[in-house]
């Protein structure tokens, strides 16, 4: 998609209803994101359903997490949460959990509305893919920085490795 052709955006809390089509995506986008990174057999236990499952686990949870779905048209294009940290040795309170946009997305602004929704300029930290060069670039250029933490973490039966950025 051309990044000046993008239609109405809307970025706004998740809903309930949104379970289904955040399934649909979230299943999209990690296929999208990680296949480099894990097989073909391990992505096979990947589906909508299985994904809008984990979607009615956290639209159950309380104010003190912060999720947002980006819609283009009506439909939803990408999602992002984040909430209180998780780590025992967490570098600040605040942690960025997940921010995933559909490819054809990328370079249009709506991951950046994305992450402004859920962490603004406050400080937090992230874990994300020691392999994925384009969201290293993205966190550094919203003033996140690599602080030598790394964690090695299970993903459908398979690992990842993950390194830590702060800011």
């Amino acid at each position: 998609m051309s990044t000046d052709v993008v239609a109405e955006v809307v970025v706004r809390p998740i809903r309930d209803s949104d379970v289904e089509a955040l399934g649909r995506v979230h299943a999209i986008c990690w296929h999208e994101t990680y296949d480099h990174l894990i097989s073909a057999a391990a992505f096979e236990k990947l589906s909508p359903r299985r994904m809008a499952e984990l979607w009615n686990h956290y639209a159950e949870r309380g104010e003190e997490y912060q999720q947002f779905a980006a819609l283009v048209d009506g439909e939803i294009v990408g999602f992002v949460g984040s909430g209180p940290a998780r780590d025992e040795d967490a570098p600040r309170e605040r942690e960025l959990y997940f921010i995933y946009l559909l490819d054809a997305y990328h370079g249009t602004g709506i991951g950046q509305k994305l992450f402004d929704a859920a962490v603004g300029t406050d400080p937090s930290y992230l874990w994300v893919a020691s392999d994925n060069p384009r969201a290293h670039r993205f966190y550094q250029r919203n003033g996140y920085a690599l602080d030598g933490g790394e964690q090695v973490v299970p993903f459908l039966g398979e690992e990842i490795h993950e390194v830590r950025f702060v800011r």
